[in-house]
C-alpha cells in the first residue's frame, strides 16, 4: 500500500518549468493552453520512491483560494493511488499556508477525472459552457467531445 510519506513534492522554479512540458501535456492536450499558466503559481515535481512520477501546478485565485491547474502522472505511475496522495499532500500544504479552498476544472468528456475529483473530496460547483470549443484541435475522450469545463471545489477545513 502506498503511503503519504512515499510521495515527495519538490518546487520547480520558473526557469526550469518548460523541461516538464512533456508531463503537462499528459493532462492538457493544448500546449497553447499550458503556456498560458505554466509560469503562474506554484509548480511541483512529483517523486515516488525517489523516481520522477509527474508534475502538478497550482495557481492562486485569491489569498484564500488556490486552483489545481494541472496534475499529470506518467502512465507507469497511474493506478497506484499516487494522484490521491498528491492531492492530499497538496491540500495539507495549502491549508497550512492559510488557504481555505482548492478549486479544479476538468472537461465534461474526462469521465475518469470527474470520478477522481469526487473520490478525493471535491464537489461540483458549476459548468463553464463551451470552454474547450476554441481549442486549436477538438479533444475527444471516450468518444465524447470536450466542450464544457466542469468546476469542482474542496474546502480545506
Amino acid at each position: 500500500m502506498t503511503s503519504l510519506n512515499q510521495i515527495k513534492l519538490d518546487v520547480v522554479h520558473q526557469e526550469n518549468r518548460q523541461q516538464y512540458l512533456e508531463y503537462l501535456l499528459l493532462a492538457d492536450e493544448s500546449e497553447v493552453a499550458i503556456n498560458k499558466y505554466i509560469n503562474e503559481g506554484e509548480m511541483f515535481s512529483i517523486h515516488y520512491e525517489n523516481k520522477m512520477a509527474g508534475v502538478v501546478i497550482f495557481n492562486y485565485h485569491s489569498q484564500l483560494i488556490v486552483e489545481l491547474k494541472n496534475i499529470a502522472l506518467a502512465p507507469n505511475f497511474r493506478g497506484k493511488g499516487l494522484g490521491k496522495l498528491v492531492i492530499t499532500k497538496a491540500c495539507e500544504l495549502y491549508k497550512r499556508k492559510g488557504n481555505s479552498k482548492v478549486i479544479v476544472g476538468t472537461a465534461n468528456s474526462s469521465i475518469g477525472n470527474l470520478a477522481f475529483y469526487q473520490k478525493v473530496g471535491f464537489r461540483m460547483t458549476e459548468i463553464k459552457k463551451d470552454f474547450f470549443r476554441d481549442y486549436p484541435e477538438p479533444i475527444y475522450e471516450d468518444g465524447i467531445r470536450a466542450l464544457d469545463m466542469v468546476m469542482f471545489e474542496k474546502y480545506l477545513t
